[in-house]
């Protein structure tokens, strides 16, 4: 670096001139990439709304319903308070709280099993679907496809159908979670699984293990801590997810937040919204701590 300062400050004004030159042209250049990559990246986002019928003169004329929603969604609408902010009188706008609790006790029941059943299954889904360790090429096929199909199809769309095949209540929120959670995780832990040092593996294939014991012995120690972190990032999610799947009739309390929003109960929906997002942020501080816990005992 000295040495390299001490050559440029040694060169005379007609070195330096061309090397300047060179660099201006050189920024200058980059300057007008830039300009054309965000010209076309505006004229693609104008091009999109206006084919999707995207008007901001809608978004502003409407804008101000969205935040008098939310007005109407603090305002108590009954009792001795009426008119005035719902924290005036918790009793009034946590009226039905017990049963709230029991219907989000229910919401997190939903999103643990299935998270848990989802888990299990991506966990052998990524053993086998994994390049670096795959049982064999045609098992690995299938078990890729599978994994696709179960992320891609919306958790929602698996609950509408599990419950036209089975009926009301938790169980096809339950089996919905499960599967998407399987595709997800199953994605996740086979690029956990692709990534590991090879040499436990090649050492236990030399030692004559079979696949079974090569997977159990050379490639889980290292990457359970890896898996259990991302299962418990998936709760996260499927805890949100559980709440959505009531709308359907998949149980939970999301089925009395979803009645609430049709018949117009601003207060319940606004004490409902509390509730869960309360549930989600204990939930996301436990499992963080948790995570990091995992990750400073993998380092």
């Amino acid at each position: 670096m000295r040495g390299g300062g001490a050559g440029l400050i040694g060169l005379g004004s007609g070195q330096l001139a061309p090397l300047a030159a060179r660099y201006r042209q050189v920024r200058a250049a980059e300057q007008r990439r830039l300009a054309c990559g965000a010209a076309l990246v505006l004229g693609l986002l104008l091009l999109s709304g206006w084919v999707a019928q995207v008007s901001p003169g809608l978004l502003w004329d409407k804008g101000g319903n969205f935040f008098g929603y939310f007005d109407r969604l603090l305002t108590l609408e009954a009792g001795d308070r009426a008119g005035q902010r719902v924290w005036r009188d918790p009793a009034e706008w946590f009226w039905g709280l017990p049963h709230w609790l029991a219907l989000l006790g229910d919401t997190l029941l939903m999103a643990y099993v299935g998270t848990l059943l989802g888990a299990t299954g991506g966990f052998v889904l990524g053993l086998v679907s994994a390049g670096s360790i795959a049982p064999g090429a045609p098992l690995r096929w299938a078990a890729k496809r599978l994994a696709e199909v179960c992320r891609t199809v919306p958790e929602i769309v698996f609950a509408l159908v599990f419950v036209i095949a089975f009926g009301l209540g938790p169980l096809p929120g339950v089996m919905a979670i499960a599967l998407h959670s399987l595709g997800a995780l199953g994605k996740q832990f086979s690029e956990l699984v692709d990534n590991i040092d090879m040499k436990p593996v090649e050492a236990a294939r030399a030692a004559g293990a079979g696949w079974p014991q090569l997977a159990r012995y050379a490639v889980v120690p290292q990457v359970l801590p890896g898996f259990l972190s991302y299962v418990l990032l998936r709760f996260e999610v499927n805890v949100r997810g559980a709440a959505v799947l009531g709308f359907v009739g998949a149980g939970g309390i999301g089925q009395d937040l979803i009645e609430a929003v049709r018949k117009f109960y601003y207060n319940d929906v606004a004490a409902l919204l509390v509730l869960i997002i309360l549930a989600v942020v204990l939930i996301d501080t436990l499992a963080g701590r948790i995570r990091r816990r995992l990750a400073g005992e993998a380092a």
